[in-house]
């Protein structure tokens, strides 16, 4: 009866909506309909973001007001754990599905499912990174808003009927509207977009991007308040004398990122090597537990330490509250915590929690540039290098190198603090930070995983091109099957009735033998005293190469061209044959998706 009632609703709201949409086609401007809708997605994530803030705020604040300053608190060996436990539990039981990465799952995404994103991801990121955060899991609430707001336009461009280039517009305006909803950083937001998810400028996609940043930052700062994430006022000016530490800031903030990435990779794959789910909580519990109850500062996303360092006069006591290393010497605290936040984020997700690496990103760069500050005006006579300002340069380049953005590390930094005047120097420490990086790895952190499968959407147009092309749309199945032990005149038989030149050889288990071409027995085709002389097996040839349905199309052009044939056979995961793909239908196929990708 319940599940009538569920229908009948469901089939109403599809009519309402069809009766809009036909409405709306003779109304309303395609251009028009599309701001109007990144206005939208602009609100819904916006008030996604601040609901994530909240709860995050609420159960954190609950968490660490029952902890005791300047003592060992063993309660830090528990909250984390139960808090990746039941955002594991959730996950694994009422989610069902893989919500980490949310940054790579939105870039598969836009390379393989035109900007389709499952419905549970407009929510179940929220509830399970605000309930792992809050109970001081080390990582940040940003990738999973982030994945949180692409979902909220993936689906609302879906309910409209839009085609898949709007849908993935939509899917950049969900992702601005969350990076400007959460930082209250607009600029940081359509930048993102455009560096990260890698999409291409173009007008017809700068406004709706901007529609959706503008909207979602104004809400936040309207139920938020207007002031910027991190307090910071800087006493002193950049002198230009001091460009030279910058450019060797941002060398170490690469080199830093470089370490963050690999590390962070390495341990990820570790973790793999364990099927059961509650052998890697139970790893993970362990690692996070322990770090944090050795170096507390590494309990939740750790803003309050990046707020604590950029007030350099506060820093000394309060950062190493609650540490065992209370009292002794910062440096070496805060180097502990750079090497070991890592270690602590991996574990989190690893372990079943749920989050992202903006935050880890930002803690590390501020500590990074603290650090490199400090040892620099106790090591060289007369640098009086402002620590708190390389900090502040710190957290841009690590952004920077780790998400390969050097743009977005500059603005988001920027609108976080309010430090427009240093404009200069964050993006000298930027750049360097991701050239750096760039000698020794060609792809992001985010992009890595999906770059080693060839699944990576770029601004190279013809790769673009090529992974926007759907292989089950190229195969063509209409080839008639024959069996090696078949003769020539069964043969002339199905070829009478076929209308291509090619004949797959299959066996008794439909995997591919070989291949007969019609050009190969045209001269024997019609004697008719040779029909029951010659076997298929004697006629057949083996193809030059064999495509697998999972290939990349990239891969499908190399083999095409490694052995110059026009139709190459298709094979399915367990190696039966499925059909042909031709050179002239992907040719058809690639002008097609050119032509669409290259409209406004």
């Amino acid at each position: 009866m319940i599940n009538d009632i569920a229908q009948e609703r469901e089939r109403q709201t599809e009519s309402l909506l069809n009766k809009f949409n036909l409405w709306r086609k003779d109304h309303i401007s395609e251009r028009q309909f599309i701001l109007l809708l990144s206005l939208v997605v602009g609100v819904f994530t916006a008030f996604a973001a601040i609901l994530l803030k909240y709860l995050i705020s609420l159960i954190h604040g609950t968490i660490y007001g029952n902890l005791i300053p300047n003592s060992e608190n063993y309660s830090l060996l528990i909250y984390p754990v139960v808090g990746i436990l039941v955002s594991g539990l959730f996950i694994r039981y009422i989610v069902r599905d893989d919500i980490g990465h949310g940054v790579t799952k939105i870039l598969y995404a836009l390379s393989k499912k035109n900007g389709r994103i499952k419905p549970h991801n407009m929510y179940s990121s929220v509830i399970a990174s605000a309930i792992t955060i809050g109970m001081g899991g080390s990582v940040g609430a940003e990738s999973p808003i982030v994945l949180t707001g692409s979902a909220i336009g993936s689906n609302i461009g879906r309910m409209f009927k839009m085609e898949h280039r709007t849908l993935m517009l939509l899917v950049g305006c969900g992702s601005a509207g969350a990076i400007a909803g959460i930082f209250k950083a607009p600029i940081a937001g359509l930048v993102f977009v455009l560096e990260v998810l890698m999409f291409d400028l173009s007008m017809g996609s700068l406004l709706p991007l901007l529609v959706s940043s503008v909207t979602a930052a104004t809400i936040s700062y309207v139920f938020t308040g207007t002031d910027s994430m991190f307090h910071f006022v800087s006493d002193h000016g950049f002198d230009l004398s001091r460009i030279p530490y910058a450019l060797l800031l941002g060398v170490t903030c690469g080199l830093v990122s470089l370490y963050f990435s690999q590390t962070m990779h390495w341990f990820e794959t570790w973790f793999k090597k364990f099927s059961n789910p509650w052998v890697k909580f139970v790893i993970g519990a362990v690692v996070l537990s322990v770090l944090i109850f050795h170096l507390p500062s590494l309990f939740g996303e750790g803003y309050d330490t990046i707020g604590i360092l950029l007030n350099v006069n506060e820093a000394d006591g309060k950062v190493m509250e609650g540490s065992l290393f209370y009292g002794g010497n910062l440096l070496l605290y805060l180097a502990f915590v750079l090497v070991f936040k890592v270690f602590a984020s991996t574990a989190t997700n690893a372990g079943g929690g749920c989050g992202g690496i903006f935050a880890p990103s930002l803690f590390m760069g501020c500590l990074t540039g603290f650090i490199f500050g400090t040892l620099m005006n106790n090591l060289v006579p007369g640098a009086d290098i402002s620590v708190q300002n390389f900090a502040l340069f710190g957290m841009a380049g690590l952004m920077s190198g780790v998400m390969f953005a050097p743009l977005t590390g500059v603005f988001l930094i920027a609108e976080l603090t309010g430090g427009y005047s240093m404009f200069l120097p964050l993006m000298m420490v930027s750049i360097m930070s991701y050239l750096t990086i760039r000698l020794f790895q060609p792809h992001s952190i985010y992009s890595m995983r999906l770059a080693q499968k060839g699944e990576l959407m770029t601004h190279h147009k013809d790769q673009s091109v090529l992974l926007l092309m759907s292989m089950d749309n190229l195969i063509e199945k209409e080839f008639l099957k024959v069996r090696p032990d078949m003769d020539l005149g069964q043969l002339v038989n199905i070829i009478a009735r076929s209308k291509r030149n090619l004949f797959p050889v299959v066996d008794d288990n439909d995997c591919l033998v070989g291949v007969v071409n019609l050009e190969s027995i045209r001269n024997i085709m019609f004697r008719q005293e040779l029909y029951h002389r010659f076997m298929v097996q004697k006629l057949m040839e083996l193809p030059p190469a064999r495509l697998s349905v999972k290939d990349p199309m990239d891969a499908v052009m190399k083999k095409f061209d490694e052995t110059g044939a026009w139709n190459l056979p298709v094979e399915d995961e367990e190696g039966r044959y499925v059909g042909f793909v031709s050179k002239s239908k992907i040719f058809n196929s690639y002008r097609s998706v050119l032509l669409e990708l290259s409209e406004e």
